[in-house]
């Protein structure tokens, strides 16, 4: 039986356990929604712009661990979902986007909404495919599916022309994952690199394991934890590697980098052996690579990626693989040998780690004035430590890292790598789908919220009930912070003077919209809203205006350079 390129398309997402898709229809991909609406074999996602499909659809894969599936149609529908596809890719977050084109014998010709996505995606995929044959179609997706989710993920594109879709042809879809040349990831670590590792760690006299996102998305918080709490080190990880070990824990130093904790920065810069595992040493995370460098250190660096290897800090052990299974290989040796670090060289580490946390660099300042922080704060009491946080990209997302003590991996979605400001809601959509039993709070700036803010509409035809916490302070936040700091205070184009009124916007869309203008009052409004279980609510918190993220590690600085709250300014790192 022969079928259409749209059923096979349609059929082999359902072979692949495809939940959800997010997306947008438009002429190219018509006979694709025809088949989605005949076939009913997975549910369809209608959000309001292409963006925030593939955000969603991001943050589904982030917070369920499977793959991601967004649908767009040709032209710009396929640009506006680069945004969303390279904020993925800068995460390592596996998605298979499909993108319609115009038929085959039309491209190159500049016709209607005719644009090449093969050529503007390439800096931004793992990889892509245009398929011009429906013979290869199922095939194609097979691969994009095993590309996208093994290795060290990320998105993958498929741009499919229109007179596919149209055609027929027998389907068959393939069982098991296709051989592909040139691509075999790594996934078991080098066994005696692995034995190097075990003896550098217990011998060092300051050691510090320092993890990323890798151990999220790697499955790896088990033996993450097991390693730490095995050794007695105490550990740091990135923006992204949030909630991969408890962070309520003592032995967590909080988040390390450019607005990382005093402690964590001066364990970073301080340590003689730093164990990374699923991390990359980027620029937020380590400063000035020179300045890092001035320390000496042993660096262990555990990733599947061997390009992030040695990519900024030079490791000395390195090590390809899977960390699950790599660190599984090194609990078993470091046990199997009974290791341990000199219990002495320990107990001094860990005192002079508690000096520096005794600074207590997260300590609220004293106002009548409504504290973003003291929002976050309240928020983890209301919620036992336990909802699913998004966040757009700014102060309050930095406020979000710090102070909402997160306890397992996948809790925490953010846009690290790309910095895209917008994700907050659309992330806040998919993370409820992927777990419609989990309170899901997505914490937001006036700013962010506005440039996918149509999504409300999403919220509402679906019926998710997402709780909003907008930080309003009337400013770009963090860019008037970088101009008060580093620009004499000179604020340009920051000072966000028109604001609309959010709660008449949203509830206009038919969700509940609250003002909280007065610290008082900060606790009740969470309350109440976590209270409306099915209810979507926007919290628009009236802030300090001119509260900044501290600590702080400027441009071209080193970790222990930071910029210091105003009680500890007279303090030298």
């Amino acid at each position: 039986m022969q079928i259409s390129g749209a059923q096979i398309i349609v059929q082999s997402l359902h072979a692949e356990n495809v939940e959800y898709v997010f997306g947008y229809p438009g002429g190219a991909v018509l006979e694709i929604y025809d088949a989605i609406y005949q076939l009913k074999k997975f549910k369809h996602i209608l959000t309001r712009h292409e963006q925030a499909a593939v955000h969603a659809a991001d943050a589904y894969s982030r917070s369920s661990g499977k793959v991601g599936v967004a649908l767009v149609t040709s032209g710009p529908g396929a640009t506006n979902a680069i945004t969303g596809i390279a904020t993925a890719y800068s995460d390592s977050i596996p998605l298979v986007v499909i993108s319609g084109q115009v038929p085959s014998g039309a491209i190159g010709t500049d016709a209607f909404q005719e644009i090449d996505m093969i050529g503007i995606s390439r800096p931004c995929v793992k990889h892509n495919f245009l398929v011009t044959n429906i013979e290869d179609l199922a095939v194609t997706i097979k691969k994009a599916f095993q590309i996208a989710k093994s290795g060290r993920p990320g998105p993958v594109v498929i741009d499919i022309a229109k007179d596919v879709t149209q055609a027929t042809a027998k389907y068959s879809y393939p069982q098991e994952d296709l051989p592909i040349r040139s691509y075999q990831p790594v996934v078991q670590g080098h066994v005696g690199q692995i034995k190097k590792a075990v003896q550098l760690l217990s011998a060092a006299k300051r050691p510090l394991v320092y993890f990323g996102g890798g151990a999220v998305l790697g499955n790896a918080s088990k033996e993450l934890t097991d390693l730490i709490r095995t050794t007695g080190v105490p550990c740091t990880g990135t923006l992204m590697g949030l909630g991969a070990y408890p962070s309520d824990d003592r032995q967590f130093l909080g988040m390390l980098g450019m607005h990382g904790t005093y402690e964590a920065n001066l364990a970073m810069q301080n340590a003689d052996v730093v164990v990374a595992i699923g991390a990359r040493f980027d620029d937020r995370v380590v400063g000035s690579p020179a300045k890092f460098a001035e320390a000496p250190k042993k660096i262990i660096h555990i990733d599947i990626d061997p390009s992030s290897i040695s990519k900024r800090v030079k490791a000395d052990v390195p090590i390809v693989g899977d960390v699950k299974n790599v660190l599984s290989e090194m609990l078993g040796l470091w046990r199997a040998q009974n290791e341990s670090v000199n219990a002495n060289h320990l107990e001094k580490w860990w005192k002079t780690i508690e000096e520096w946390r005794a600074q207590e660099c997260l300590r609220l300042p004293e106002t009548d004035l409504i504290l973003p922080q003291y929002v976050v704060q309240t928020l983890a009491k209301v919620t036992n430590n336990d909802a699913i946080i998004t966040s757009d990209v700014g102060q309050h997302q930095m406020f979000a890292a710090l102070y909402y003590p997160f306890q397992r991996p996948r809790q925490w979605l953010n846009s690290g790598g790309a910095g895209t400001m917008g994700v907050g809601l659309p992330y806040a959509m998919g993370a409820h789908l992927a777990n419609p039993d989990k309170d899901v709070f997505c914490i937001t700036g006036e700013g962010s919220i506005q440039m996918n803010i149509q999504e409300l509409g999403t919220c509402a035809q679906y019926n998710l009930p997402i709780k909003t916490v907008c930080l309003n302070n009337g400013y770009l936040g963090m860019v008037r912070q970088w101009q008060e700091l580093f620009y004499d205070e000179r604020e340009s184009e920051t000072n966000l003077e028109c604001q609309p009124d959010f709660v008449k916007l949203v509830q206009a869309y038919g969700h509940v919209g609250m003002r909280i203008e007065k610290a008082s009052d900060v606790e009740g409004a969470l309350r109440e809203a976590l209270a409306l279980k099915n209810r979507f609510v926007f919290m628009d918190f009236i802030t300090d205006r001119k509260q900044n993220v501290f600590p702080m590690v400027g441009a071209g600085k080193g970790l222990d350079e930071m910029v210091l709250p105003q009680h500890m300014r007279s303090t030298k790192a």
